[in-house]
């Protein structure tokens, strides 16, 4: 296991219960969807990562991605800091714009199809896997309600 980002050693402070009041207020404001932000999302992987938050962090996660797989392939403005030669840089800037468009449009459209198959692949993913948790759940608390319910257990031979 791997040591915390920080330690909190100061007298009177109780680490557990300040962690435990922070985790509730992200959890809080997680539910309200205040934090369905791609930049968000980038924060929060390390929560991610360690299982800190379970199936709701992946469900979280899995939804800021699906916000944010799209490149903005919207045409930009093209500005120029320096005043004395802003009308010739900015043509210039245009002009090389104007020449690269098509093939930067076309990367960024085939970047767009691989984000969201990835995305839509592991939206199948976690699906598929919350599924046969679900199921083996299932059949573990079955087995157990057999077991400790009528007194009998697995028979000798599987029969």
């Amino acid at each position: 296991m791997s040591p915390p980002p920080f330690e909190i050693n100061a007298d009177g402070v109780d680490t557990a219960a300040l962690v435990a009041e922070i985790q509730a207020a992200v959890d809080a404001r997680m539910a309200a969807g205040e934090y369905a932000d791609a930049r968000i999302a980038r924060a929060e992987r390390m929560n991610l990562l360690h299982g800190a938050r379970g199936g709701a962090a992946v469900a979280a996660y899995i939804r800021c991605l699906r916000d944010a797989v799209e490149v903005d392939i919207s045409d930009f403005e093209i500005r120029e800091r320096r005043a004395r030669l802003a009308p010739v840089l900015v043509r210039i800037k245009r002009l090389i714009w104007n020449l690269l468009k098509f093939y930067t449009y076309r990367l960024w459209s085939q970047q767009n199809q691989v984000n969201g198959m990835l995305a839509a692949g592991l939206e199948g993913l976690e699906e598929q896997t919350s599924v046969r948790l679900r199921r083996l759940e299932e059949r573990v608390a079955e087995m157990e309600r057999r077991l400790g319910g009528g007194g009998e257990g697995p028979r000798p031979g599987g029969g």
